[in-house]
């Protein structure tokens, strides 16, 4: 492999036709000049100076290296201003993976000021629903811990997953969503027992984890939700419920948009609350546009 250093030098003696025209261009002594001229030609094999008088002059093969060390330097340029934009955010591809209702609630500010910073920056955003499942390798994943007991929690029981740093960002109960000349509708907060007998409407095609929390929950209570329909998603079931179809239940982060006609009361049940998990990718951890999201994600978290 030749050195490109020693391109660069032997360039700088063809251009400036001296040894020591180009010490003096690099701010290198004569000797050293030479001494790179010598090592590139033995490097190479070829002879690439000749002597003429008191100088020197390329060979033809000298020329020729020297015309193809200019292409290559520019290349080496090139590709030391790519890894100073990979290493400043401001190329390359950035993968995110979330649950719905952050998606929803959390993303679109934070992926619009993520555009705005890094515009050469390629933004990937899957949907999740359990932990892990995000295609590929995420460089931040939110997703909502399988239990509200983190000694509980099989996902960070034994610490952060491998090659990843995990933390919880919030814990956060949640609501009905009820028509509003419901019986309940009055009330500040709502018991999940008091529940039982109403006719519910599921919001979680996916039956996700989100969903599991709330079932579970009801079970120990001794009773399972009627589910008199079964929605794909929140805002389809916000829009039945609207109609006087039913009730619907769902974390509170969801929760947002209500149509007219509704109204959401909290859940008062312990039992009824989830963890709002973060996974960041240990080696982008002090990439520019993962320091942003994170910090932004802990803002919206705390605050909302």
């Amino acid at each position: 492999m030749v050195d490109p250093h020693r391109l660069q030098i032997f360039r700088a003696v063809v251009q400036t036709g001296s040894i020591n025209r180009a010490a003096e261009r690099l701010g290198y002594t004569a000797s050293a000049v030479s001494q790179h001229v010598s090592a590139l030609q033995r490097e190479t094999g070829l002879t690439l100076v000749e002597r003429r008088g008191r100088g020197i002059v390329p060979t033809s093969a000298g020329v020729a290296v020297a015309d193809r060390a200019a292409r290559v330097l520019n290349h080496l340029a090139d590709f030391d201003g790519a890894l100073d934009d990979l290493r400043a955010g401001r190329s390359g591809t950035l993968r995110l993976s979330s649950f719905m209702s952050a998606n929803r609630a959390w993303l679109p500010p934070i992926v619009a000021e993520l555009s705005r910073e890094f515009p050469l920056l390629r933004l990937e955003l899957s949907m999740i629903e359990r932990p892990g499942r995000a295609a590929g390798e995420p460089d931040l994943e939110l997703y909502v811990a399988e239990s509200v007991r983190g000694d509980r929690d099989p996902t960070v029981a034994d610490g952060s997953p491998d090659g990843y740093d995990l933390e919880e960002l919030r814990t956060e109960g949640y609501v009905v969503v009820m028509p509003a000349g419901h019986r309940l509708a009055e009330r500040r907060s709502v018991d999940l027992a008091e529940l039982d007998g109403e006719q519910w409407i599921d919001n979680d095609d996916s039956h996700g984890t989100c969903r599991e929390i709330i079932v579970s929950a009801c079970a120990g209570l001794g009773f399972a939700p009627r589910f008199r329909l079964h929605a794909p998603d929140y805002t389809s079931a916000f829009d039945y419920v609207a109609n006087g179809v039913g009730i619907t239940v769902l974390p509170r982060l969801g929760a947002i948009d209500l149509p007219p006609g509704v109204v959401m009361r909290p859940i008062a049940d312990e039992g009824a609350r989830r963890r709002i998990m973060l996974r960041v990718k240990r080696s982008m951890r002090t990439h520019p546009a993962v320091e942003l999201a994170t910090a932004r994600l802990r803002a919206v978290a705390a605050g909302d």
